[in-house]
C-alpha cells in the first residue's frame, strides 16, 4: 500500500540522476511504480530547482497530505569469484569505476550489466510531516524556500539510508553537512555568541564559521570511498597479515546502535588509519570520519581524501575563537547523527615505539560539545595497532638522533608505496574495554585535571590490550646482551622466562614465535632482513646481535612491550634497596618509599593506574615473584634471596634507556647553575650532543638513551619540579636553592643508574650459564663488580643449585643481593 493510497494525496517523486541514463531508469521506474506521479529532479550542487517549491506549495486543498517519495540509481559491483588478495585489489578498482558513475560510461554499463543499476526508494513522507519536522529541527517557517531545502536534504538522507540497507552499513555516509548545520535552529544562537565575545559583525562571523565549517568537513561519497580503498590499498595489503579481536568489535556493533563510537589508537604508522578502516570495511562498520592534519591534505590525498572521510584541521590555531567554535559545532554535529569518528590521542606518531603523552585539544572540544547537548553521549573505544615491523621506523630513529623530519608530499608518497611492497610480519587490532565518556567524565571528577584522567584512562586501556610480540621480545633479549651475540638457543633461554611471565599476567605473547626454535628463527630472520639484526654464520652455529647504528631501531620494537614489564622492573629496584637496609629497618616502608619515587620519576614516560590501584598491582606482582612472601616475616637477607631465586631480571633493560636519558639532561640543567633554560631546541640539541660523548665514555650504558623524544620527556619532568627556570620575582637565595635543586635531581638519576647497574651485572652473571662463559668470566664480572662498588655488606659462597647457579653467586658479593 502506498502512502498516496493511505492518505488519498498526491505523489511527488524527488529523484538524484547523474546521467541521462540514470533518468531514464528511474522514468521506467516511476511509470511502474508510481504512475502518474509528479517527477522533480534534483542537482547535484546545493541549488534547490523551483519545481520542487512548486510541488510543495502548491495550491491545491490537499497539498499538505501530499506525499513525497525519494529514489535514486545505485551501481553495484558485480561479485567476482577470483581468490586472493588480487581479486580484492581488482573488485575494489571495478567498485570504484562503477561507483563513480562516470557519466559517460552509464549507457555501456547498463547496456552491459543491467542488474548493477538498483534503484534505491528512501522512505516517503507527507508534506505535513515534513513541515512539523522542519519546525522542530530549524525553527523554520513553511512555506519559505528554507523548507524547500530541508526537504532536499531530507530526500537525500532518506536515500542514503535505503542505500545502506542494501550495500551494508559501511557506506553511511553524510551528506550536505554545512548545511545541515548553518540551517539548524541553533546556528543563530551561536553565531549571536561569538559575535558578542569576538566583537565582530553577526554577518561576518556566520560568514567566517561557514567557511571554517567547508574547509573542516569531510563530504563522504560510497565512490570516493572505493576509489580511496583502490588506491591506498596497496600501503598496507602486502606489508602485513592482519590479525583482528573479532569478539571486540562485536561488542562495539551493540553499542554502535545506540551511539557514536570514538575510536582512540595507538599510533606507530602512517598506515594505522587506513588498516584499521579496512578492518571496520569488511566488518559492515560505518566510515570513520578520521581527524587527521593538514600537513596530509597534499593533492591527491586531500581532494580524494576528503572525500573518502578524513577531516583535516589545522595544525595549529592558536585564539582563533571561531575556528574552535567550529570544530566544536562540527563534533557535536557528527555524534548526533551518530557518525563515528576518529583519531590519534598521541597527536603523532611514536617516535620511541611506546605510547607517547596524550594530547587534549580534540578531546576538549569533544566534552565541548557533549556539553552544549545534553542529551547526547558517546562511546570512547581504546585500539592498539601493533606490528611485527615497520618499513618507516627507521627514518623516525634518525628523528630520535637528530635528523630532520622529512615533509609529506607526492615523492614522499611514492617511496612509501615502494616500501610498502615486501611483507614484513604481522599487524595485530585489538579492542581495549570501550566506555561513556559521559560517565568517564563523571568519575574523573570536577576540576583542572579532568580530562587528563580521561586521557589516561583510555592510554591505560590501550596498553592492556597490546600484545607482545615476538619481535618485541627478540629485541629485549639482544639489547639486553649489549655488545654480544648469541646463539639461537641463547636468544631461546632469554626469552623463555619472559613469555612465562608475560602468560602468568595475561598478557598475549605469540606462543609458535617464542615456544618454537623454527618460529624465533624466522623473527630473528625477518629483522635481519631489515637490517636490524646481524648474522654471523661464519663458525659453528649462527650467531645473532643487534646491527651497528640501528639499536634505535630496536628499542622501537622493544619499547612496545615494555608497559607490561614496567611494575616488575620496579619491584625489583625496590627489593635491591630493601635488601641494603639494616636488620632493624621497616622493609615495607623502604620499598613504597623506592616505588613511590620511581614512579614519579617515570610519570611522563608512562600512564600509571591511581595510587591505590598501583599498591594492589605491586602485591600481585610480588605474588608472582615470590608467592609465599605472606607466610614469613622477611628481613634484608630474605629479599636479597628472593631477588637471587627469580627467574629473570627486568629492571635493566626496561629503565635503563629513559634513567640514562634524565642523566644528560639533568646534568646539562645543573650546567646552567642559576641561569633560567631560555630556549628548548638548542637545549635539547646540546643534549644530543653530550649524550653522544657521555655514551662514547661508557657513562651511558645504551645507545637508544641518546634520543631527542627522551630528553624532551625528561626536560617535562624537570619542568614539574620546577627544575627549569626560577619562579618569578626569586631572590638570590632562591637562586642557589635552584641550584642545589638541580644537582640533587642528578644525584638521584645518578643513584637510580647505580641500582640498575647493580642488578644488571647480576643478571649477566646470571646469564654466564645461559651464555656458556662459566666462572672464570664469571670471577671476572665479580672482580670488576667489586672494584666499582662497595655495598659494605658481607660476601658468602653458597653452592646451592639455584637459577643462575655458580656464576652468579660468585657476582653477588657486591651487588647486595647476597645472602
Amino acid at each position: 500500500m502506498t502512502a498516496q493510497a493511505r492518505t488519498g494525496g498526491h505523489e511527488v517523486v524527488v529523484t538524484q540522476a547523474r546521467s541521462g541514463t540514470e533518468r531514464q531508469i528511474l522514468q521506467r521506474w516511476v511509470d511502474e511504480h508510481h504512475p502518474g506521479a509528479r517527477v522533480v529532479r534534483l542537482t547535484e550542487g546545493t541549488e534547490v530547482p523551483a519545481s520542487l517549491g512548486q510541488a510543495l506549495h502548491g495550491d491545491s486543498p490537499g497539498d499538505a497530505e501530499t506525499v513525497i517519495v525519494p529514489a535514486r540509481v545505485t551501481w553495484v559491483t558485480p561479485e567476482t569469484a577470483e581468490p586472493g588478495a588480487v581479486r580484492k585489489l581488482r573488485g575494489l578498482a571495478t567498485t570504484a569505476v562503477m561507483r563513480m558513475a562516470w557519466r559517460p560510461a552509464h549507457p555501456a554499463m547498463a547496456a552491459v550489466r543491467p542488474d548493477a543499476a538498483k534503484v534505491v526508494a528512501g522512505e516517503s513522507a507527507t508534506v505535513a510531516d515534513l513541515v512539523d519536522r522542519f519546525v522542530a529541527q530549524e525553527n523554520g517557517s513553511p512555506g519559505t524556500s528554507g523548507f524547500a531545502r530541508f526537504v532536499a536534504r531530507q530526500a537525500v538522507l532518506a536515500c542514503d539510508r535505503a542505500e545502506r540497507r542494501l550495500l551494508g552499513d559501511r557506506y553511511k555516509v553524510p551528506r550536505r553537512m554545512v548545511e545541515q548545520i548553518t540551517s539548524a535552529s541553533r546556528f543563530p544562537a551561536l553565531v549571536a555568541r561569538l559575535s558578542g565575545t569576538t566583537g565582530l559583525p553577526a554577518p561576518e562571523v556566520e560568514h567566517k564559521l561557514a567557511d571554517c565549517l567547508q574547509e573542516m568537513a569531510a563530504v563522504q561519497s560510497p565512490p570516493a570511498i572505493d576509489a580511496f580503498r583502490a588506491m591506498m590499498g596497496p600501503l598496507h595489503s602486502k606489508a602485513w597479515e592482519v590479525l583482528v579481536d573479532e569478539s571486540g568489535l562485536e561488542r562495539l556493533r551493540e553499542l554502535n546502535k545506540e551511539h557514536a563510537l570514538v575510536f582512540l589508537p595507538s599510533h606507530r604508522s602512517y598506515a594505522d588509519p587506513l588498516l584499521l578502516a579496512e578492518v571496520l570495511h569488511d566488518r559492515d562498520f560505518p566510515r570513520n570520519h578520521v581527524l587527521g592534519g593538514n600537513n596530509l591534505a597534499f593533492w591527491p590525498m586531500g581532494a580524494l581524501g576528503r572525500r573518502a572521510g578524513i577531516v583535516f584541521i589545522r595544525r595549529s590555531f592558536g585564539g582563533d575563537t571561531i575556528y574552535k567554535a567550529a570544530i566544536t559545532e562540527y563534533l557535536g554535529h557528527l555524534l548526533a547523527k551518530r557518525f563515528n569518528l576518529e583519531w590519534y590521542i598521541e597527536g603523532g606518531r611514536s617516535r620511541t615505539g611506546k605510547l607517547r603523552r596524550p594530547r587534549f585539544g580534540l578531546l576538549h572540544y569533544l566534552v565541548a560539545a557533549l556539553e552544549e547537548r545534553p542529551k547526547l553521549d558517546a562511546i570512547l573505544v581504546p585500539v592498539s595497532i601493533v606490528y611485527d615491523q615497520l618499513h618507516e621506523v627507521g627514518a623516525m630513529a634518525a628523528e630520535q638522533r637528530g635528523g630532520a623530519k622529512k615533509a609529506e608530499g607526492l615523492g614522499w608518497l611514492y617511496r612509501y608505496f615502494r616500501d610498502q611492497r615486501r611483507h614484513i610480519g604481522t599487524a595485530r587490532v585489538r579492542i581495549a574495554e570501550p566506555f561513556s565518556l559521559r560517565s568517564a567524565l563523571a568519575d574523573a571528577g570536577e576540576g583542572s585535571a579532568q580530562l587528563e584522567k580521561v586521557a589516561f584512562r583510555v592510554c591505560a586501556g590501550i596498553n592492556r590490550a597490546t600484545p607482545a610480540t615476538a619481535t618485541s621480545l627478540a629485541t629485549f633479549a639482544l639489547l639486553g646482551a649489549r655488545d654480544r651475540s648469541l646463539t639461537l638457543q641463547q636468544v631461546r633461554e632469554i626469552v623463555a622466562p619472559l613469555a612465562d611471565y608475560l602468560e602468568a599476567r595475561g598478557v598475549p605473547v605469540p606462543v609458535a614465535e617464542l615456544r618454537t626454535r623454527h618460529g624465533l628463527r624466522m623473527t630473528l630472520d625477518r629483522l635481519a632482513e631489515a637490517g636490524v639484526v646481524t648474522i654471523y654464520e661464519g663458525g659453528t652455529e649462527p650467531v645473532f646481535g643487534i646491527s651497528p647504528g640501528r639499536h634505535h631501531v630496536a628499542a622501537f620494537y622493544r619499547n612496545g612491550a615494555l608497559h607490561h614489564l614496567l611494575n616488575r622492573a620496579m619491584l625489583e629496584v625496590a627489593l635491591l634497596r630493601a635488601g641494603d637496609a639494616a636488620d632493624d629497618d621497616d622493609l615495607i616502608e623502604i620499598g613504597w618509599r623506592e616505588l613511590n619515587r620511581l614512579r614519579d620519576l617515570m610519570k611522563f614516560e608512562f600512564f600509571f593506574s591511581s595510587r591505590d590501584e598501583f599498591r594492589a598491582e605491586m602485591v600481585r606482582e610480588l605474588d608472582l615473584i615470590d608467592p609465599a612472601w605472606r607466610q614469613r616475616r622477611a628481613g634484608p637477607s630474605d629479599v636479597r634471596g628472593v631477588l637471587r631465586q627469580a627467574p629473570l631480571l627486568v629492571a635493566p633493560g626496561v629503565l635503563r634507556s629513559f634513567v640514562d636519558a634524565q642523566l644528560v639532561v639533568a646534568d646539562r640543567l645543573a650546567a646552567l647553575e642559576d641561569d633560567a633554560l631560555t630556549e628548548e631546541a638548542g637545549f635539547l640539541d646540546d643534549c644530543l650532543g653530550v649524550g653522544r660523548q657521555m655514551l662514547l665514555q661508557h657513562r651511558l650504558d645504551r645507545e637508544d638513551s641518546v634520543s631527542r623524544e627522551l630528553y624532551a620527556t625528561a626536560l617535562r619532568l624537570a619542568d614539574n619540579r620546577g627544575l627549569v627556570k626560577p619562579a618569578d620575582g626569586s631572590s638570590d637565595g632562591a637562586l642557589v636553592a635552584l641550584t642545589e635543586r638541580r644537582r640533587a635531581w642528578r644525584d638521584e638519576v645518578a643513584g637510580v643508574i647505580e641500582d640498575l647497574a647493580r642488578l644488571g651485572r647480576l643478571q649477566r652473571a646470571r646469564l654466564e650459564v645461559v651464555l656458556g662463559d662459566g666462572p672464570e668470566v664469571a670471577d671476572t664480572v665479580a672482580a670488576q663488580d667489586h672494584t666499582g662498588t662497595n655495598t659494605g655488606m658481607n660476601t658468602t659462597t653458597n653452592t646451592t643449585t639455584e637459577p643462575g647457579g655458580d656464576a652468579a653467586r660468585r657476582a653477588e658479593g657486591d651487588t647486595g643481593v647476597a645472602s
